[in-house]
């Protein structure tokens, strides 16, 4: 019997049979905890397919040792806080190819509650090929990404021991941070730690201003005349001891940093790189980190608007430098949850809003966006311009998007970022505003006619 319409039941079958081929056959899934472990395998290569093992290092080392010997080839793991990364490493040690996948994509199957039932399921999706493995950057990467995050740690407990400083001057009433911008730069780590020592007339305290400060010594004077109490000069003593401590954790940190990028393949001859006029802040490296990144990148990325060497390290240490990672920058600025998330139900867009996300490369493009909200460049013009129509927030989004577009192709392609100015920019939307001006009024039988003595008049119509 012949079927005259539509796709016969045997062809169907087979269409079917091959959607659902069985891609990983010696795949297995673990359920991760902070307790047990519960990894299941394909019922023909066990007597027990379903297995719980302990956290320690012996259970999990009997755990690779038991996937090995049954001969499993790939293993499927959710990422559950810091739970992952051991068991990871080892089953990567011990040669199987290992794959963290994101909760989200299995957490809405209805009534499967329990561990055993979770790690059949993630074995299951995994057996048919329908994960998605999370992106890890290679070992290297790895590393110096662990170095710039302890260091991210060491820098924000800094704050909070200079915001401990500030306190304790503050309930003495030397009102310091009223008179110089920085408490911890050149004048008030002088006046702090003459303070510490036992110095608490005004007036010699104020000779401890630097040149380049603002107010002169007589305001500085007038500020330092405090009410020095014991328990507020104790307070003050231990924050300073404690920024002092964390300021050489930074420094050993630095150390560590610049020993593994010396370690790095380098692509491109070291060289004068031309000068920026931007000058360092304070919790900037201290090594050459633009030096580093030119060296093992190729390109210069401080040239990209707004973005500085610790911003550039910072990205490079959670996106790698393989950008073939991602087919084009458009997916590239979907990983980073910069490009809109379209909520589609009835042929209509419900939701555009961009995903929300704890990706640091993402924090990193962000920042980059706003450091240009002022700058006379065209990343800094495009940004203003996206601000009168979105908004700010908006802005900055579509800025960091803009951002890591120029990151993805100087990465991948090798070229050199040049910013042609504000000037340009805005000269080349006017263009392409007068174009789509022109064409519209073609369509409608007109044609633009520039006024006598305008400034438009030189823009040909």
């Amino acid at each position: 019997m012949k079927h005259k319409q539509g796709v016969s039941p045997r062809r169907a079958k087979l269409r079917l049979t091959k959607h659902l081929d069985q891609v990983n056959l010696y795949a297995a899934g673990i359920d991760i905890g902070s307790r047990e472990h519960y990894v299941a395998v394909p019922e023909g290569l066990d007597d027990e397919p379903v297995r719980s093992f302990g956290c320690f290092t012996a259970d999990l080392e009997q755990l690779a040792d038991w996937l090995v010997r049954i001969g499993i080839q790939t293993v499927v793991m959710e990422s559950t806080g810091v739970y992952w990364i051991p068991l990871f490493e080892i089953l990567e040690e011990r040669g199987l190819e290992t794959h963290l996948v994101d909760a989200r994509q299995t957490k809405h199957v209805t009534g499967r509650k329990s561990d055993v039932q979770d790690c059949q399921w993630l074995q299951q999706l995994h057996t048919y090929g329908l994960l998605r493995s999370a992106f890890r950057p290679p070992e290297a990467i790895c590393t110096l990404r662990a170095y710039l995050r302890q260091r991210s740690n060491l820098v924000s407990q800094v704050g909070t021991h200079i915001q401990h400083m500030q306190k304790a001057l503050r309930q003495m009433n030397v009102l310091l941070d009223n008179v110089i911008s920085d408490i911890t730069g050149v004048t008030g780590m002088k006046i702090i730690r003459a303070i510490v020592a036992g110095e608490h007339n005004a007036k010699r305290l104020a000779q401890y201003r630097d040149g380049r400060c603002k107010n002169d010594v007589a305001t500085i004077e007038k500020s330092l005349r405090g009410h020095y109490r014991k328990e507020h000069l104790f307070a003050l003593r231990q924050a300073v001891e404690l920024y002092d401590i964390y300021q050489e954790k930074i420094h050993a940190c630095d150390e560590a940093i610049e020993r593994h990028l010396d370690c790095f393949e380098s692509k491109a001859v070291p060289r004068d790189l031309p000068k920026k006029p931007k000058r360092k802040h304070n919790n900037a490296t201290a090594f050459d980190g633009r030096g580093h990144l030119y060296r093992i990148t190729g390109v210069d990325l401080t040239q990209i608007g707004g973005i500085d060497e610790s911003i550039a390290l910072k990205a490079l240490s959670e996106t790698g430098m393989d950008m073939n990672r991602w087919k084009t920058k458009k997916h590239f600025s979907s990983w980073l949850a910069l490009s809109p998330h379209n909520k589609v139900s009835g042929g209509k867009i419900l939701s555009s809003r961009t995903k929300r996300t704890s990706n640091r490369a993402t924090e990193a493009f962000r920042m980059a966006a706003y450091s240009v909200t002022n700058a006379k460049s065209a990343l800094g013009a495009y940004y203003r311009r996206m601000r009168s129509r979105l908004g700010g927030p908006k802005a900055i989004t579509a800025t960091a998007h803009k951002i890591a577009h120029i990151y993805y192709s100087m990465l991948k392609h090798g070229t050199e970022y040049v910013d042609k100015g504000q000037q340009y920019y805005e000269r080349q939307y006017q263009d392409r505003a007068l174009k789509n001006l022109r064409r519209r009024a073609a369509d409608f039988g007109f044609s633009l006619t520039p006024n006598a003595g305008n400034d438009a008049a030189t823009v040909p119509v």
